[in-house]
C-alpha cells in the first residue's frame, strides 16, 4: 500500500543573477540535481512581475541558459571583458517582496543556523537577510519618503527569532501535521483526482511517474494564517509561482534539548509561535480587536521523541499544546501619564461579549474542547486595577457558556496568584500542579502510538482517568489550556511551565521511558526542561515587554538567590524605559512588516497617524452585511465534531486546503532519509546528530564518579548552583544509584521529597540513635580459611529501600540472610581457587542443603525447574484468556460457576 509523506521544497540554495534588465533567482534542491528559474523584471518602476516557467531544469540545462544569458546581455558580442550576466547573492529563501513609496524589493534569507529537527525535518533560524531594490536605476523615481520607511521597515529584526522549515509546517502544530499525514489512503486518492480535474495541482508539472506501483503520496497543507509573519510579503506573487518558492516564517521561539536516559536519545523541543494578528508592544496592544485576535497571543507546544527512529511513521512522537494571550476584551492602558502601572479602562461596552464568541470560536475550530481559562490576575486589592478584568471576563464566559452544550462548557479557574505568592503558609507550586494535574486530565496529550502492554496490563491510576481521545494508533490531545494574567509574561510563564512539566511526565510515561507519569524537581530531567521554559519565557518576554523575565520559577520556590534581586530590579526599570521611549517605534516596524499599514501616495504617512487603532480595528470602519447570532456565536460545524477540532476531521472544506501528488517512492522530494543524512555530500556526526545542543548528560549531570545517570534522580544544588548529591559519602552515593524514579516507588508529594532532601544533612545524627528501626548489624569478617560472623555489615533499611521498618527483622530472617551471605561468600572463595567447595574444608562455614525445588540454587545461577504438562497447559490457556480467546468450558467449570452464582446472588 503506497505511503503518505511531507512535501520536502526543491527549492533550498538559491542565487540571483541580474542583467540590466532583468533579475534571475535559480533555486535548486539540497543535492543540487533540480534547479528552477524566477525571471524578475526591472524596467518597471513600481510594478511586481515575476515570470515561472514552471519547469525542473537539471544542471546541465541550467549551465546552458546562464551562458545564453550571458552571451546575449553583452553589450558587444563577442567581447570578452564586460560580462552580460552577473551574481549578485546567494540565499537560502525568499521571506517576501515588500513596496513603499517606490518599486518593490526582495528580501532574501542570506544566513540560517540550525535550531532543532523533527523526526528528521531540520528547522532553522535566520541568521541575516538582505533587501535589494528590484528596478534599476535608470527608472527608478525617487521619493523623499521612502528612505525613512525602509529604516522602520528594517527596525523588524529578521535575525531575532524567526523560524523557517523546507519540509515541517511550522504554523500548525505536530498533531494536525501526523493527522494530515496519516489520512485515509482512499481520501488522497479521492484528493488526487479532484486537483486534476479542477486544473490546479501546483504538482502538475512535475511529470513524476509511479513505476511499478512503488510510489507514495507527498502531502502538504495551507499553512495556518495566524502564526504565519511573511504572508503578506508573499501575497503578491502566491499565485504566479509554483509553491516551492513559497517559503513561510514564524515568529516566536524554538529550542531543543537532549535528555539521555541511559544512553538513550530523548529530544524534547520547545516551540511558540506568537500570532500576527493584533500584533504589537505590551501597552500599545491590550485586550482583542473586533476579529476576536487577541494581544500577546502565543502558541506553545512541547514536542517529546525517541530520537533513535527518526521516522513519523515508525518513530515514537509525542506532543502537548497551550496558549497564553491577553484578557479577549475591549480595554486598554493609557500610558500618556508615564505611571508605571497605567489605570485599566474597558473601551467598549460588551453586554453580548461579542469579541469573546469571535476569539472562543477560533479556539473551538483549532483546538476543540474543553476550552480551559486559567486567569491569575489578581482579585483582592486595595484599589480596584486588575479585578476590573476578572469581573468582566467572568460575565463574558457565563453568558457564552449559556448556548453550549453542558460537556463542552468553557471552562473557567480564577487564582490570584500573586496573593498567594505573597504568604508564607501556602506552596505556590503545590497549588500550580494540582491545577496542571486536572487540566491534562481534561485534554489529553498528542501520541502517535497506542499504548504499551505494560501499561495496559498494570496501567497507573491516573492513566486511567486521562482525558483526550484516544483512537487506534495513539491518542489525541482535545482542547486547551488559555493562561493569562494582565500581561501574560511572569506568572503565565510559570503557570505553563508546571503544566507542561506535569504533560511531560504522562509523555514519557506514554513513550515508556518512566514506570509513573510524576516528575520531581531538583532532577536533570525537569531542570533541563526548566531552562528550556526560561529561555522560552524571556524570548517573548523581551518581544512583547521589552525586558526578560523578573519573576522566574526559582522565585516563586524561594530559593533564588540574593542577587537574582538586583537582576529583577534591572529588567523591571528595562521594561519601563522600553515601554516608555522605544515601544512606538517598534509598533511602528511590526504595523509597516505585517503589511497593517500600506503607505500610499496622497495619504497620511505612518508617523503621522495619531493611533493605529482603526489599522486593527477595520470592521469598524464598515458596515457589516450579516450580523452573527448572539445565541448561535460558533461557526456551523463546529459542535457536530466535538470535542474533536473541527480543524483535524476529515471533511470536505478541510480537503481543499490539502494538496497531494504522487511521487516516486526514493524521489527527493519526499525521501526524508536522504534529506537528513545528506549521503551526497560531506558530513560530521557533530552536525548531522546535533550534538551541540544542551544535554542532560553533559550539561545538568554531575561530574562524579558512580553518579546515578538516570535523569529522573532527586540532586540537591548546592551553593555554586551545580548539580550534587545531598550527601557526598560513598554510602550515600551507593544507596542513590538505586533510588531513581523509574525504579523505586516515588514518596507521597513533591513536597515532602524537597523538605526531606533539604533535611539530608542532618538524617544521619538521627538515624545513629534509631538503632530499634534496623536490623541487628552483621557482618563477615574473612581471615585467611576462616569466615567469621561479626556485627555492622546490613545496610540501613531505610538506605536500601527508602523506608523504616516498624519493627526489627527477626532471628529466622536474620538466619536467612546470614545463610545467603555465607553462601555467597563460598561462591566467592570457589571461583579463586577453581576448586569445588566441598573439596576444601572450611572453619566457620555452615553448609547448606538444597530447600526449593531448584537443581542448583545460589546467587549466580538458577536452573528453573521442570514443569509439568497440565502447568503449561494452564498457562497457555491464560494467555489466550488475555487475548480475549476464551477455552471450551469443561463439565466441572460449569458446576463450580453454578456453585459459586448460587453462593453469591440467591
Amino acid at each position: 500500500m503506497p505511503a503518505a509523506a511531507p512535501i520536502i521544497s526543491s527549492v533550498q540554495k538559491l542565487v540571483l543573477y541580474e542583467t540590466r534588465a532583468r533579475y534571475f533567482l535559480v533555486g535548486s534542491n539540497h543535492a543540487e540535481t533540480k534547479y528552477r528559474v524566477l525571471k524578475i523584471d526591472r524596467t518597471e518602476p513600481k510594478d511586481l512581475v515575476v515570470i515561472d516557467d514552471r519547469h525542473v531544469y537539471t544542471q546541465q540545462e541550467v549551465r546552458e541558459l546562464l551562458g545564453r544569458l550571458d552571451l546575449g546581455n553583452r553589450t558587444k558580442i563577442g567581447q570578452k571583458g564586460s560580462s552580460g550576466l552577473s551574481r549578485a547573492i546567494s540565499a537560502f529563501g525568499i521571506v517576501g517582496f515588500v513596496r513603499f513609496l517606490e518599486g518593490y524589493y526582495i528580501v532574501l534569507i542570506t544566513k540560517r543556523r540550525k535550531m532543532a529537527d523533527i523526526g528528521g525535518h531540520a528547522i532553522y533560524k535566520i541568521e541575516d537577510t538582505s533587501m535589494i531594490y528590484i528596478p534599476n536605476d535608470f527608472v527608478r523615481v525617487t521619493h523623499p519618503d521612502e528612505a525613512r520607511y525602509l529604516r522602520i521597515f528594517q527596525n523588524v529584526d529578521l535575525s531575532s527569532n524567526f523560524y523557517f522549515s523546507y519540509s515541517y509546517d511550522l504554523s500548525h502544530s505536530l498533531q494536525y501535521n501526523l493527522t494530515v499525514l496519516r489520512m485515509p489512503l482512499d481520501v488522497l486518492k479521492t484528493e488526487t483526482t479532484r486537483t486534476r480535474q479542477e486544473s490546479f495541482d501546483i504538482f502538475e508539472d512535475e511529470g513524476l511517474a509511479t513505476q511499478g506501483g512503488s510510489g507514495v503520496f507527498g502531502i502538504c497543507s495551507e499553512p495556518y494564517t495566524k502564526y504565519v509573519w511573511n504572508g503578506k510579503l508573499l501575497d503578491t506573487v502566491k499565485t504566479a509561482v509554483h509553491r516551492d518558492w513559497l517559503l513561510y516564517i514564524i515568529h516566536g521561539f524554538c529550542g531543543q534539548s537532549k535528555l539521555l536516559i541511559y544512553g538513550r536519545p530523548v529530544y524534547v523541543t520547545l516551540i511558540a509561535r506568537r500570532s500576527s494578528k493584533f500584533a504589537g508592544t505590551r501597552f500599545l496592544k491590550r485586550g482583542a480587536n473586533c476579529e476576536g485576535d487577541v494581544a500577546n497571543e502565543v502558541e506553545t507546544e512541547q514536542i517529546l521523541y525517541d530520537a533513535s527512529v527518526l521516522s513519523f511513521s515508525a518513530g515514537s512522537y509525542s506532543s502537548y499544546v497551550q496558549v497564553r494571550g491577553s484578557v479577549p476584551l475591549y480595554w486598554s492602558q493609557d500610558i500618556s501619564t508615564m505611571m508605571p502601572k497605567p489605570p485599566i479602562t474597558l473601551d467598549q461596552a460588551d453586554p453580548y461579549a461579542h469579541v469573546a464568541a469571535l476569539h472562543f470560536d477560533q479556539m473551538l475550530q483549532r483546538f476543540g474542547s474543553p476550552i480551559i481559562i486559567l486567569n491569575l490576575v489578581k482579585e483582592r486589592e486595595k484599589r480596584k486595577h486588575e479585578r476590573i478584568l476578572s469581573e468582566e471576563l467572568v460575565a463574558a464566559v457565563t453568558y457564552l457558556n449559556q448556548f453550549l452544550p453542558p460537556e463542552h462548557a468553557i471552562v473557567y479557574i480564577p487564582w490570584d496568584m500573586a496573593k498567594y505568592t505573597k504568604s508564607k503558609l501556602c506552596n505556590v507550586l503545590d497549588r500550580l500542579n494540582v491545577i496542571a494535574e486536572n487540566v491534562v486530565k481534561k485534554t489529553g496529550f498528542f501520541v502517535n502510538r497506542p499504548d504499551s502492554y505494560c501499561s495496559v496490563l498494570r496501567p497507573d491510576e491516573k492513566w486511567n482517568e486521562l482525558g483526550g481521545f484516544v483512537v487506534p494508533t495513539g491518542r489525541l490531545q482535545t482542547g486547551i489550556l488559555r493562561t493569562n494574567c494582565v500581561d501574560c509574561l511572569d506568572r503565565t510563564n510559570t503557570a505553563q511551565f508546571m503544566v507542561g512539566k506535569c504533560a511531560l511526565a504522562y509523555q514519557l510515561y506514554s513513550l515508556g521511558l518512566i514506570d509513573k507519569p510524576n516528575l520531581l524537581f531538583d532532577t536533570d530531567a525537569v531542570r533541563l526542561f526548566e531552562e528550556l521554559y526560561e529561555d522560552h519565557g524571556d524570548t517573548l518576554s523581551l518581544q512583547y515587554g521589552g525586558s526578560q523575565l523578573v519573576h522566574r520559577v526559582k522565585t516563586y520556590r524561594k530559593i533564588a538567590p540574593w542577587t537574582q534581586h538586583s537582576k529583577d530590579i534591572m529588567q523591571t526599570l528595562s521594561r519601563y524605559y522600553s515601554n516608555a521611549f522605544s515601544d512606538a517605534d517598534r509598533q511602528d516596524s511590526i504595523n509597516l512588516f505585517l503589511g497593517v499599514f500600506q503607505p500610499e501616495e496622497g495619504k497620511p504617512h505612518l508617523w503621522e497617524l495619531p493611533t493605529d487603532f482603526y489599522l486593527h480595528q477595520k470592521d469598524t470602519m464598515n458596515l457589516l452585511q450579516t450580523r452573527r447570532s448572539y445565541t448561535f456565536w460558533w461557526t456551523p460545524g463546529v459542535l457536530k465534531y466535538l470535542p474533536l477540532p473541527y480543524d483535524e476531521v476529515i471533511c470536505a472544506e478541510n480537503r481543499r486546503k490539502l494538496m497531494v501528488k504522487k511521487f516516486h517512492k526514493f524521489d527527493e522530494e519526499v525521501d526524508i532519509h536522504n534529506e537528513f543524512f545528506r549521503p551526497y555530500e560531506l558530513s560530521s556526526f557533530d552536525e548531522t546528530f546535533c550534538l551541540a545542543m544542551t544535554n542532560s548528560t553533559r550539561d545538568f549531570m554531575p561530574k562524579n564518579i558512580g553518579i546515578d545517570p538516570s535523569p529522573f534522580t532527586v540532586r540537591k544544588p548546592d551553593e555554586t548552583g551545580k548539580s550534587v548529591l545531598g550527601n557526598k559519602s560513598n554510602r550515600e552515593e551507593t544507596v542513590l544509584q538505586r533510588k531513581t524514579a523509574a525504579s523505586a516507588p516515588p514518596p507521597p508529594s513533591e513536597e515532602a521529597v524537597s523538605s526531606s532532601s533539604e533535611d539530608d544533612s542532618g538524617t544521619d545524627k538521627e538515624d545513629e540513635g534509631a538503632v530499634s528501626q534496623r536490623s541487628t548489624p552483621v557482618k563477615i569478617t574473612d581471615t585467611g580459611d576462616n569466615t567469621k560472623i561479626t556485627e555492622n555489615v546490613v545496610q540501613p533499611i531505610k538506605d536500601v529501600y527508602g523506608i523504616n521498618l516498624s519493627e526489627s527483622p527477626s532471628e529466622d530472617d536474620l538466619s536467612i540472610y546470614t545463610r545467603f551471605v555465607q553462601l555467597g561468600q563460598s561462591q566467592h572463595k570457589q571461583a579463586k581457587s577453581h576448586q569445588p567447595l566441598c573439596s576444601k574444608h572450611l572453619d566457620g562455614v555452615i553448609y547448606l542443603t538444597h530447600i526449593s525445588a531448584f537443581s542448583q540454587d545460589n546467587i549466580y545461577e538458577v536452573q528453573p525447574p521442570k514443569v509439568d504438562r497440565k502447568s503449561i497447559e494452564i498457562f497457555h490457556a491464560h494467555i489466550q484468556a488475555a487475548k480475549g480467546i476464551m477455552q471450551p468450558l469443561g463439565k466441572d467449570d460449569i458446576l463450580l460457576y453454578r456453585e459459586y452464582i448460587r453462593n453469591r446472588y440467591m
